[in-house]
């Protein structure tokens, strides 16, 4: 269903079932899933893809040219996945010749006045609460979650299964499986609630505990925490995860408590 009092282009997909609601822009260049609900007030410009089922709500504004200065008019898009959720007054960016696309995952939600950059890759599972801001380029892992007002710097790389606490300032990556918060942002223990609520065993979770214990309790220096579980732990896929994140990153990784 289409409002009469919105404005579609010719040139825009839509799905089956889609509904776009009053005053509501959709540009050429738009492609939007089947079920997918547009609210009232919402505008989605040329280069968007929106999957299945997914809601946006008034105000957002989905795929306006990045605010970087290094943009040339370059082809872009912006991508998002099914069953994602954008609130009141969003606003998502296309990429630039970095990525090309700035990209959203399924089953997200972005509470209101979020803001997502250009070339910012988003997982599965992830909840930005209200009035993040994500600077470009920023990299967020499946089922992060991210508390009211946090603002993550240019690359900065957030692992799956974190939880930041609210009005944090990101600088430094942030390794899976854990929580962070104070000021400057350091470790504050696993993730652990999180986890079991998505089905990690209790073992599972006790290893990843045994893991930060050396690299953020007992060593005081990272690269010898690491040198620590590599000579007393075992290869298994959760350390592989873990060193292989923290020894990609970077920017490097938050601190320990302090």
């Amino acid at each position: 269903m289409i409002s009469n009092l919105a404005d579609v282009s010719s040139k825009a997909i839509l799905g089956e079932g889609v509904i776009i609601n009053s005053f509501s822009t959709i540009f050429e260049d738009v492609i939007i899933g089947a079920r997918t609900r547009i609210h009232p007030n919402v505008t989605i410009y040329p280069g968007t893809r929106i999957g299945e089922d997914c809601e946006i709500f008034p105000g957002a504004v989905i795929g306006v040219i990045p605010q970087d200065l290094k943009f040339d008019g370059e082809y872009t898009t912006v991508e998002i996945g099914n069953n994602t959720k954008i609130r009141e007054c969003v606003t998502i960016h296309r990429g630039t010749k970095d990525k090309l696309k700035t990209s959203i995952g399924d089953n997200c939600l972005l509470m209101t006045y979020v803001h997502v950059a250009h070339d910012c890759q988003i997982g599965n599972n992830v909840i930005l609460a209200s009035y993040v801001g994500l600077s470009g380029h920023v990299i967020i892992d499946d089922y992060a979650i991210l508390e009211g007002k946090v603002a993550a710097q240019q690359f900065a790389h957030i692992g799956a299964h974190t939880f930041i606490g609210g009005a944090s300032l990101v600088r430094k990556d942030i390794p899976p499986f854990i929580k962070a918060a104070r000021e400057p942002l350091t470790y504050a223990g696993v993730n652990s609630v999180g986890l079991r609520r998505r089905g990690f065993s209790d073992e599972n979770v006790r290893e990843i505990e045994d893991l930060y214990r050396i690299l953020y309790v007992q060593n005081n220096n990272i690269s010898k925490g690491i040198e620590v579980i590599k000579e007393t732990m075992a290869d298994t896929p959760i350390r592989k995860l873990i060193l292989g994140f923290i020894e990609g990153s970077d920017k490097g990784i938050i601190r320990g408590m302090i």
